[in-house]
């Protein structure tokens, strides 16, 4: 599902003289469906560099990002915006630590818009953010409510609705689990794993050693010469 091919990323700080930071050298991955591989390394290893390219928030220097995208592989690197966005939007989930919407939108509308973009009727879409509100331990009473207001765990577990509403083939997570207590993390846990059996190609970072155990199939080290 996700071929990653000796990609390189050197951030340039121009307000620091322009010095180079060298991130990714030469990363090269490959994720099979139903597969979760975490990425693992000390910090400033690149994990989170590494996973935003996936995403395509960053444009890697050199190399190649092929995703499995219905029938055709598409390459992040070179794909024209418009495709990126249709990857984004049926292909290709994204669960950050942060949880970023407009105001005054209403919690169940934040959950089930990936899925009423989708073309999913209204009805649907709502019943299934109900579920995996309830099922993440959001209280019924929130729902309809701007998530602004919510704590910073309430938050990350309205994050996690909408990022596992559609059924995406490929799935990142970028520390899911930060801000939740074990209960809300076994529930994530859950829902990856639900994933995984679906047939879901996940790459995600955790840094809690529990979670990181449950999840992953294999650790990916991450680092300079990675």
């Amino acid at each position: 599902m996700i071929r990653v091919e000796n990609v390189s990323k050197t951030f340039v700080l121009h307000q620091q003289n322009g010095v180079r930071l060298p991130v990714l050298q030469n990363a090269s991955l490959e994720v099979n469906r139903g597969e979760c591989v975490v990425l693992h390394g000390h910090s400033g290893s690149g994990k989170s560099t590494l996973l935003r390219s996936l995403y395509a928030n960053y444009l890697p220097d050199e190399g190649h990002i092929h995703l499995r995208h219905g029938n055709e592989w598409v390459d992040l690197v070179q794909a024209p915006a418009r495709k990126v966005l249709e990857v984004r939007r049926q292909t290709l989930g994204w669960v950050s630590q942060f949880l970023r919407v407009i105001p005054r939108v209403s919690t169940l509308d934040v959950v089930m818009q990936p899925l009423l973009d989708l073309g999913v009727p209204r009805d649907a879409c709502a019943a299934k953010a109900a579920h995996l509100l309830t099922r993440l331990n959001v209280p019924e009473r929130l729902w309809h409510l701007a998530p602004s207001t919510f704590s910073g765990g309430e938050q990350q577990r309205v994050n996690i609705a909408r990022g596992f509403i559609v059924d995406y083939p490929i799935l990142l997570l970028d520390e899911p689990t930060a801000s939740l207590d074990s209960k809300n993390s076994a529930a994530v846990v859950e829902l990856i794993e639900q994933a995984k059996a679906r047939g879901a190609a996940i790459v995600g970072i955790f840094h809690d050693a529990t979670v990181r155990e449950r999840v992953a199939d294999r650790l990916h080290a991450m680092g300079v010469a990675s």
